[in-house]
């Protein structure tokens, strides 16, 4: 057998972090390779160990931290470092929003060749911690423990964790011990549940092996003080099941939707599944105002497999600014494409004549119909199918030419067979709302042929993440 000569260990020293930008990842410039570092902050200097080095990139981290940038800011979360959830969390939050707003003008310039001279200063968030309103969190007999903890002597192992997946590795999870995503109860939930679950020797799930009880709980509330708790186990064991959640429902009268799913699969996916209400409704109620606050609130009902943006107040902030984009006289058409639960839908309708909502999910779209008649909306019509099968001219015909299309499709943006038919219905304006800047900077340069960019407004839904929002005008050239 022919032995391998290890690879030699690289520390680079006394490096200066310059920027931040892919994957929450902070970069670093040496001999004209860019360096991807996780933790960091501009204005840091470091030593850098890489682990990964390709001809126009490395990958590393920071093993010493030599002086500290003025940008940083104090660490909230105790897992800051080991989750992957917060990369941003040590940074100035001022900043992060000016990084977010730099990602959304690179793209738009460098892929889709725009220009952005239109585009308003990021709206950022009011609540930067606890401004989740879902979380969800994974079982596991497959705790994660880091070299640190390995060599601490005082250090004793726990054979159970709940919490959340260690980026790049499906099967250590990280115990969670508090998350300052969401409101505080969400903490106390979980961690009852960890010590009910190990007083009464409840198996926590083995990914790889595919055995053990307990698998995942989805915790979302709500801003009027709804609470809802969906536990999901690997199979239906009453005797097990039953008295636990007869416990949390004692335990927990905040919780007003409690439900069960059993698993059997061999992957954590639950929209195909049958969802079981233990206590309570099977759902829980967001109310939204308005667009500017001219009538009654929005109710939106929320079910365990519901798509609801998860910062409940940006998304009012993000649907106004689509709304202004729109700037809906009242007789128009509008298309809302990727729909979801109707929410952009219902709440642009009482500005238009008629809102022809289209969704891939089925659920969402009996939600959907469902918040329009909780609403007391009656000029929305939704529909379930394959956006570039929907969206045909005969479609069109029966519900009517669009004069505003609303679109908000998934990271991925929009197939191509969608954007060529908005360029043959050539509604009046496209208000492109997107989560992901690449993919929308790459389709609206497709729309370009027939469509001049308008205002930018991007928004961030998700302190301490890289990820943002952006709203794009698109205006029917004459």
């Amino acid at each position: 057998m022919k032995m391998r000569k290890p690879k030699q260990e690289i520390i680079l020293t006394d490096i200066e972090i310059t920027d931040a930008g892919s994957e929450g990842n902070a970069i670093a410039r040496v001999d004209n390779k860019v360096i991807f570092v996780p933790f960091v902050v501009p204005g840091d200097i470091v030593d850098i160990k890489i682990y990964k080095s390709k001809k126009n990139y490395a990958e590393g981290r920071a093993v010493a931290i030599k002086k500290y940038s003025p940008l940083r800011s104090e660490v909230k979360c105790p897992h800051f470092g080991t989750c992957g959830g917060c990369r941003w969390q040590n940074m100035d939050y001022a900043e992060q929003l000016k990084y977010k707003q730099k990602q959304v003008v690179d793209n738009l310039e460098r892929l889709g060749k725009i220009d952005t001279s239109n585009m308003s200063p990021i709206c950022g968030s009011d609540n930067i911690f606890y401004y989740r309103n879902k979380l969800e969190y994974t079982f596991s007999n497959r705790p994660w423990i880091s070299n640190e903890d390995i060599k601490n002597p005082d250090f004793v192992p726990q054979p159970n964790a709940l919490g959340f997946h260690i980026p790049g590795l499906f099967d250590k999870i990280l115990n969670i011990e508090h998350c300052a995503l969401q409101e505080n109860l969400s903490n106390d939930i979980r961690l009852t549940i960890k010590e009910y679950a190990l007083q009464h020797d409840l198996e926590f799930y083995d990914i790889r092996n595919h055995t053990g009880f307990l698998r995942n709980i989805v915790i979302r509330n709500t801003s009027i003080g709804e609470w809802m708790l969906v536990v999901i186990v690997a199979h239906d064991d009453k005797e097990k099941l039953l008295p636990m959640m007869e416990f949390l429902k004692n335990r927990f009268p905040q919780i007003t939707s409690l439900q069960y799913i059993i698993n059997e699969k061999l992957n954590d996916s639950y929209s195909d599944l049958d969802v079981i209400t233990y206590s309570g409704k099977d759902y829980v109620v967001e109310n939204m105002p308005s667009y500017k606050q001219q009538g009654q609130p929005l109710e939106f009902k929320i079910g365990p497999k519901s798509f609801y943006q998860t910062n409940s107040a940006q998304a009012y902030k993000l649907y106004s600014y689509a709304a202004d984009f729109a700037d809906l006289k009242g007789d128009e058409v509008v298309y809302d494409l990727y729909t979801g639960t109707g929410t952009i839908a219902n709440f642009v309708a009482r500005q238009c004549k008629k809102v022809v909502g289209i969704e891939y999910v089925e659920d969402a779209i009996q939600d959907a119909k469902h918040n329009s008649e909780r609403n007391n909306i009656d000029n929305t019509v939704f529909y379930a199918g394959d956006m570039a099968k929907v969206l045909t001219e005969d479609f069109i015909k029966e519900n009517g030419t669009p004069d505003l299309v609303i679109t908000d499709p998934p990271r991925a943006g929009m197939h191509e067979k969608v954007i060529q038919q908005l360029l043959n219905a050539q509604p009046r304006k496209i208000v492109y709302i997107s989560c992901n800047p690449a993919t929308q900077a790459r389709d609206v340069m497709m729309l370009s042929e027939k469509y001049n960019v308008g205002r930018i407004q991007p928004v961030d839904m998700f302190p301490h993440t890289h990820h943002v929002e952006n709203v794009v005008e698109l205006i029917l050239k004459d």
